[in-house]
Parts: C-alpha cells; structure tokens; sequence
C-alpha cells in the first residue's frame, strides 16, 4: 500500500472534519465533560505476570478480513474469560472495520477497562472517546508533532483516561523523552511497510527509562513469542490478530498467560 500513515492520515482528517459537521466541538467536549467512573488502565496491567491487552479486530489493511462477523460485546467476553487484563477496540472504519459502537458494547460487556485504539490526529477524537465510554487512548508519535503531543497528553489526563504512547524506533523514543509517559507501546510493525520483526520491542525498549511500562504490540502470535519478550523484560502485550483467527480465543489468551508462568 506504499505508505500506509499518510493515507490513513489523510483519510481520518476528512472522518474528522464529517464527524465535526455532525456533531459540533463543542457538544462533542459537553458530552466528553460529564461526570463518569473511568477503570483505571494502567493498573489493569501493572497487577498481572503477564498483562494481554486483547484486541477487537474485524480487519487489517495488510490481512484484510480477519473476522468480519465479529461480535464485539461477545468477544470481549471470551476475552475476559480468557483472563485478558484490558481491552483494545480498533474504531477506525475504512481500514479495520471497527466502529465506536463496538468500543460501547465491549465496555458495556465486561468489567476491563478499555483503549480506543485509533489514528488519533485531533482533540475532537480524544473527546470523542471520552464521551464513548473509553478508558484509555493510543497515541501514535510517528504521526503527531512534539506540540501535538504534548496537548493530547494533557487533554487525556484532564478527561481522567490513560494514554498508550505508540513508538516504532529511537527517533519515536527521542520524541516522547520529554513527556516521560508512564505507558509506552512499542510496535514490531512497522505501519509505512506493514514489515513485522519481532525483536523490534526488546531492542527499543532498551532505550527507554527504567521504569516505564512498555506494552509489545504486533506479532504476537505463539506462546514462544511471549517467553522472548519476557526474557528481555517485557510483561505486558497488545494481542489482536492471532486471537480474532484463533478457534478458541479465550484458550489461546490462557497459553499466553501460562507461558509466562513457565518462563
């Protein structure tokens, strides 16, 4: 797909200016504003060995149809069952086939907290996941400005949600330095290429201070994969594709859990 960010970049920008002739700012911000009980996701997955953020994934730009006939809310009670420490719900339509309706019924669904897991490049959309009951936002530094992203970390902690800080290699990590987030994902995909390494988390992690949380994401696929990450110090994962395709997921989320437990 050539450069996979622009074009999706591109494409969100015109979601967002739809959304907003919908819905204007400021009804959006009243909405995002009301009083509401978050679950705190940071501490969702500070509380297990190892912590799978599972992912609601109908679709993927590279893999197409994962699950096209998914049932979010069913989903995420496998998941739970499954012992997943957190949600991630893909919203973006064109592309992943996700929706903030899915984010809703998966919340609505279980007691886990919830990412909106997203291409997020305006304050509208942070509101916009307030007011749809998420918990916590991903944040991508490759698509997104110092200035941006300070402002969007602020705008998240003032709506009482966490942020996943989203890197790919030590530029990324050179850019968020500043903001010390207390959770950064580290992606083993890379989104211009859809090139998938692996190792790619554990070696950027290594740039990163002490006691940051780092989630690995993208990969995960066999038990082994979790043992590699935990070696080099990596206890929490964003899992979506090889449990959506996965016959029994909630089976599949158990043998994650429980190579770390052998490890």
């Amino acid at each position: 797909m050539g450069d996979f960010l622009k074009t999706i970049v591109e494409h969100v920008a015109g979601v967002v200016e739809a959304s907003q002739r919908d819905m204007p700012l400021a009804q959006m911000r009243d909405l995002a504003e009301a009083p509401r009980t978050t679950r705190n996701f940071s501490d969702a997955l500070s509380k297990a060995p190892v912590a799978i953020i599972a992912e609601v994934k109908r679709a993927s730009p590279s893999k197409g149809d994962l699950a096209p006939d998914l049932d979010a809310a069913e989903m995420a009670q496998t998941y739970e069952e499954g012992g997943a420490a957190a949600l991630s719900v893909l919203t973006e339509a064109r592309y992943f086939k996700g929706t903030l309706k899915d984010l809703k019924a998966a919340r609505a669904a279980t007691p886990l907290p919830v990412l909106r897991k997203e291409f997020i490049i305006d304050p509208y959309q942070i509101y916009e996941a307030a007011a749809a009951g998420a918990d916590a936002v991903l944040l991508i530094a490759r698509i997104l400005e110092k200035e941006k992203l300070s402002e969007f970390l602020s705008l998240v902690q003032e709506l009482n949600m966490d942020s996943l800080v989203e890197i790919f290699d030590e530029k990324d990590a050179e850019k968020i330095a500043p903001f010390a987030p207390e959770l950064v994902g580290i992606n083993n995909r890379n989104l211009k290429s859809f090139e998938t390494d692996t190792t790619r988390a554990s070696r950027i992690a290594r740039v990163l201070p002490a006691e940051t949380q780092v989630v690995a994401a993208s990969g995960i696929a066999r038990a082994d994969d979790i043992r590699r990450h935990l070696d080099s110090g990596i206890s929490c994962f964003l899992v979506g594709e090889s449990l959506v395709r996965a016959k029994n997921p909630a089976m599949r989320l158990r043998q994650f859990i429980a190579a770390g437990e052998r490890s």
